[in-house]
């Protein structure tokens, strides 16, 4: 038979238009991706120190360079049980501490909020290594940035620790340690409030956790303590190679100089805070032996210190991240010389 178009019925194709594909070949043993992990990393850089250990010896002989090893060592000595202990605290609150106690324990208004959490800092013994995670924590568990964010500047510059401290470095100037404690609040609850005013949310941006809420409280907390000391830690190696480099490299007769100028010995005091990155409880010292420089201008050092350094730029840039920090950083900076240098002329 032919139909009209003359083709036979027979020819006529009846297959589906759409075949089913063909069988998928059966599958082998998966294939292991060889990836080059943190222990071949670890090998490959023991194999290099015994082959280069020669030279790395004469390099490291150098006076300059038993410098910088000294200062990077000292910053990092200084700085990383305050990072543990604040790295455990904020996995505490990260975890275990139920988001209803803030409500509780704040005022409801965010504007006074942000005092209650600058005196907050009076209770935790710890640096500013410490607070930066701490910070975070609060601001995961519903703590509005503002007031975070003047605890993460008041912690670290009016604790017991840090203000006996600065009574025993300076036992001839009692004055020192009420005007460290009062200019550091002021700019801690003025950064806040300030951040209340113009901050805005998607200049934050914390890491996302949710390792916290999909496992039970001990992994979880374990889990935190892993990720915070991981983030901060190599942030805080880095600050800390930066403050070692600029030790090295900025001459000490560029500082007897400066000295001899009241406005020049505050804003040179000022950098040499941030550039130095000593931890807030041997700041004091460093401060007192510093004695070619006025008081208002070591008190500027003792304000500037512990809220804007290198080592702290950096945790701050791996917490929160860049865009915060290149915001925030530098407003810290002007308030704590404006508030060092007028609580300076008021009380010394």
């Amino acid at each position: 038979m032919t139909d009209r178009h003359g083709v036979g019925a027979d020819a006529i194709d009846w297959a589906p238009a759409n075949p089913p594909p063909p069988p998928a070949p059966e599958a082998g043993p998966p294939r292991r991706e060889r990836r080059f992990g943190s222990v071949e990393t670890l090998a490959v850089l023991l194999v290099l120190l015994v082959v280069f250990r020669n030279p790395l010896a004469d390099l490291i002989s150098g006076a300059r360079l038993q410098t910088w090893t000294t200062v990077f060592v000292s910053v990092l000595v200084q700085a990383a049980p305050f990072l543990v202990f604040g790295v455990a605290l904020s996995a505490v609150i990260a975890v275990y501490v139920p988001r209803s106690f803030w409500a509780r324990a704040l005022p409801r208004h965010p504007a006074l909020a942000v005092p209650a959490a600058g005196l907050a800092g009076v209770a935790l013994p710890g640096c500013e290594c410490g607070s930066v995670p701490i910070a975070g924590s609060l601001i995961r568990r519903g703590v509005t940035p503002a007031a975070a964010l003047a605890f993460l500047l008041s912690a670290p510059a009016i604790n017991p620790i840090v203000l006996t401290a600065t009574a025993v470095a300076f036992p001839n100037n009692p004055e020192m340690v009420l005007g460290r404690g009062v200019a550091s609040l002021i700019v801690a609850v003025v950064m806040g409030w300030l951040w209340l005013r113009l901050g805005r949310a998607d200049w934050i941006r914390l890491p996302h956790r949710p390792d916290l809420d999909d496992q039970s409280r001990a992994r979880a907390f374990w889990s935190a303590c892993r990720h915070d000391i991981m983030h901060a830690g190599g942030f805080l190696v880095l600050g800390a190679a930066a403050a070692a480099t600029i030790n090295v490299v900025v001459p000490e007769a560029w500082l007897q100089t400066l000295a001899a100028d009241p406005v020049l010995s505050v804003l040179a005091l000022a950098v040499l805070a941030v550039l130095l990155s000593i931890c807030s409880e041997a700041d004091a010292f460093v401060a007192a032996s510093l004695s070619q420089f006025s008081l208002t201008s070591r008190l500027v050092f003792l304000v500037v210190g512990p809220m804007v350094d290198l080592k702290l730029i950096s945790l701050q840039t791996g917490v929160f991240g860049s865009a915060f920090a290149v915001r925030f950083a530098p407003v810290t900076f002007v308030a704590a010389v404006v508030a060092g240098t007028g609580i300076g002329w008021v009380l010394l």
